[in-house]
């Protein structure tokens, strides 16, 4: 009887620690002018580890991510402090090839934003340089640069960066978002439909709307379900803390339920 409880109690405990923040902000097809407020949110970490969290922005295929800037480190467990507001950067080219990866040191977990856009300072962009990744899967890429690479921060120790980033067997920057460590998942959901002032959001199916945003280990990019039914509008939230605390909840439930029948 007790071995069942207990059984029951650590894996619970397992899907708990695997809570990690998950980005939400930005969604498929943001897109956000160069001098205007880039726009960063997630949902904190519930583990009580990620507290020195690095958002990095990126580039590149899903298979060989470039760290263009570290954009800042703060505490990702923090309830009160989940958002994060900065000068969008002068890029080349202007197009909906960026993402933003989150880690810490604690964690050997990554996860990512979709691909959002940064425009020119009027607005205007220009499509991925690239249709589909390495891999085979439609998800629109290229790699991008600053204009003032001497601007750039570089990147936390340990960090994915154009060295090293190839991950075979994980899902990155795609359809959904996802954990490049080993075995969680993490999934970004949909936009809530509310954005930063300065920045703009695009609706319409466009090369921006094919955003990447790296999945779980072992799952394929671009593979995750659109919460609205649309493959490329954003992944399903697979993987998020309310999910988490429901399986808990269950297995406890099922845990005493088992107790008292014996």
């Amino acid at each position: 009887m007790f071995t069942a409880f207990a059984l029951t109690a650590l894996f619970a405990s397992s899907l708990v620690a695997r809570a990690d923040p998950t980005p939400n902000e930005p969604g498929p097809g943001s897109v956000f002018n160069e001098g205007s407020t880039c726009h960063i949110a997630w949902d904190p970490d519930t583990t009580g580890q990620w507290k020195n969290m690095a958002i990095e922005l990126m580039t590149g295929d899903n298979f060989n991510m470039v760290h263009l800037t570290t954009v800042t480190t703060l505490d990702g467990t923090s309830t009160s402090t989940n958002t994060y507001d900065y000068p969008c950067p002068s890029v080349t080219p202007n197009a909906a090839i960026y993402f933003y990866q989150f880690s810490d040191p604690s964690s050997p977990n990554k996860t990512w934003t979709t691909r959002f856009a940064i425009a020119d300072a009027n607005g205007k962009t220009v499509d991925p340089s690239n249709a589909s990744q390495p891999g085979g899967a439609a998800i629109p890429w290229g790699t991008g640069a600053l204009t003032d690479p001497s601007s750039a921060t570089p990147p936390p120790s340990g960090s994915t960066s154009s060295s090293n980033t190839s991950v075979p067997g994980s899902a990155l920057p795609g359809a959904g978002s996802s954990s490049a460590g080993s075995g969680s998942t993490v999934v970004v959901s949909a936009p809530s439909g509310t954005t930063s002032a300065s920045s703009k959001i695009t609706t319409a199916k466009s090369a921006a709307t094919n955003a990447a945003a790296p999945t779980s280990s072992g799952a394929a990019a671009g593979n995750k379900t659109a919460t609205d039914g649309s493959a490329d509008s954003g992944a399903a939230m697979v993987g998020g803390a309310s999910g988490l605390k429901t399986a808990v909840v269950s297995l406890a439930v099922t845990a005493l339920v088992f107790v008292v029948g014996l």
